[in-house]
């Protein structure tokens, strides 16, 4: 089993700046690639960005060169560095493991 806990979001203006963190605990040792997804209201649930235990990163297109992901292998922590937001970044972000975790998500909105 592994627990994840997302923190950090919040109500930013358009072109600021928020850092989400997600917290694993359990069985962090079985973790290879932790994700970013996020849900805007009405919305599919959509990829927003990945990192695998060696460090590789993954970003969708929509967040390219303004979103970055990070990870602390020694606190099983993942970040996602968040600049320049944009009203349609609004969404409930969650960090995932595979298809079986998923933290509870944290609500990012920015305003224009």
């Amino acid at each position: 089993q592994v627990q994840l806990v997302e923190s950090g979001g919040g109500l930013v203006q358009a072109g600021g700046s928020l850092r989400l963190s997600c917290a694993a605990s359990g069985r962090t040792s079985s973790i290879h690639r932790m994700d970013w997804l996020r849900q805007a209201p009405g919305k599919e649930r959509e990829f927003v960005s990945a990192i695998t235990r060696s460090g590789d990163k993954i970003y969708a297109d929509s967040v390219k060169g303004r979103f970055t992901i990070s990870r602390d292998n020694a606190k099983n922590t993942v970040y996602l560095q968040m600049n320049s937001l944009k009203p349609e970044d609004t969404a409930v972000y969650y960090c995932a493991v595979g298809q079986a975790y998923r933290g509870q998500g944290t609500q990012v909105t920015v305003s224009s």
